[in-house]
């Protein structure tokens, strides 16, 4: 019986550690948008609306492969991208829900265009027009170099 319930302790310890592997069509099919209002104070920004399996992941430790983009000289805006930059959203090849913001531990030592698995906390962003509509915050990450 003792080794059963350490087993079982082991398999229940290990389960709320585990992270969800996402791929870039899970974030694809998760999100839609509501057309915006003329009284929208952001015109032109979509707010959006995220699948509950999305929402069940908010606050989740999660894991996914992209693109890593560095948005200014200091080094400071970090992103990952389904695509490397030369076609990522920016340049029409894909929609925002192709990007998603990066928020580190640590400062990476990666570089543009390197191929990243990353893994963190996943949250999402339905009504701020200034960031990504994904987040991944406490962030590492592994290159594949």
């Amino acid at each position: 019986m003792r080794i059963f319930l350490f087993i079982v302790g082991c398999w229940i310890g290990l389960d709320t550690n585990a992270q969800t592997v996402l791929g870039w069509s899970d974030l694809s099919e998760g999100i839609s948008w509501e057309v915006p209002s003329p009284e929208n104070i952001f015109p032109g920004f979509q707010e959006a609306n995220f699948s509950p399996k999305m929402k069940a992941l908010e606050g989740k430790k999660v894991v996914i492969t992209g693109y890593l983009l560095v948005l200014d000289s200091q080094q400071s805006i970090y992103l990952l991208s389904k695509n490397p930059m030369a076609s990522c959203f920016f340049c029409g090849n894909g929609g925002p829900e192709t990007v998603l913001d990066l928020k580190f531990v640590e400062e990476p030592s990666f570089v543009m265009d390197e191929l990243l698995s990353v893994e963190g906390i996943l949250y999402l962003n339905e009504n701020n027009p200034n960031a990504c509509y994904y987040r991944i915050e406490d962030a590492d990450a592994i290159s594949f170099k």
